[in-house]
């Protein structure tokens, strides 16, 4: 499936890596605009309007996560997709926090690329409100009536259970922050701790095997992601 009016405007300093997005995802109908710098980026935004922008943290000029809180507080509400070779995770949380919709770590390949790409593109399409029902393999949450199943037995879960759920659901496919979820469910006053048993009876009562979730997976350091429907 093309996408041939979908412009991404891909920042980084490195010919290699903007090459090689260009080539990736020219072959699946997106256009692809570049920058090689933060100076650059500003003018592309404001002159070619992109549909999503994959940002570089390393920027020779200005530090990514400058130029993505600029372009947030200015209103900004593209996708923005972070690419970064850094390893700690408070870099990734800050980013996420500052606004960025997914990251993707270097070395990356391009089918989850793409992936994350159509994920972050269909959350800025879907309108206003829930989705009545949602359904990935054996698990189905009905967001009107409250009730969720697996494998058609339904599943009683805790009020705070369900919350965290509905969340997750709101967002399939994209990773939530640890903070994010504190601030949805327990408005910021309790401590990761706390989410984490919380998530843990969650996997209990849905996944087939808890250890090892198909479901409800953790981004090491960062937060949690539910799987896509599908």
């Amino acid at each position: 499936m093309t996408h041939p009016a979908i412009r991404i405007l891909v920042v980084d300093d490195e010919p290699p890596i903007r090459k090689l997005l260009r080539v990736g995802l020219s072959t699946q109908g997106y256009q692809i605009l570049e920058a090689m710098n933060g100076k650059t980026a500003i003018e592309a935004v404001a002159a070619e309007s992109p549909d999503l922008i994959l940002l570089d943290l390393g920027l020779p000029d200005m530090a990514g996560q400058a130029l993505l809180q600029r372009w947030r507080g200015e209103g900004l509400t593209v996708p923005i997709v972070i690419l970064s070779s850094r390893t700690d995770e408070a870099g990734i949380v800050e980013a996420l926090e500052t606004g960025a919709d997914d990251y993707v770590a270097k070395p990356f390949g391009m089918n989850e690329l793409a992936a994350r790409l159509r994920v972050a593109l269909r959350h800025r399409l879907q309108s206003q409100g829930e989705k009545p029902l949602f359904q990935a393999g054996d698990l189905q949450v009905d967001l009107v009536r409250r009730i969720v199943r697996v494998a058609e037995r339904e599943v009683k879960l805790s009020p705070k259970e369900y919350d965290i759920l509905r969340i997750l659901v709101q967002h399939a496919g994209k990773v939530l922050t640890h903070r994010f979820l504190l601030e949805q469910v327990w408005d910021g006053l309790t401590d990761v701790q706390y989410l984490r048993v919380y998530v843990r009876q969650l996997r209990q009562k849905i996944e087939a095997t808890p250890d090892q979730p198909r479901y409800i997976l953790t981004e090491t350091g960062v937060g949690y992601r539910l799987v896509e429907p599908g």
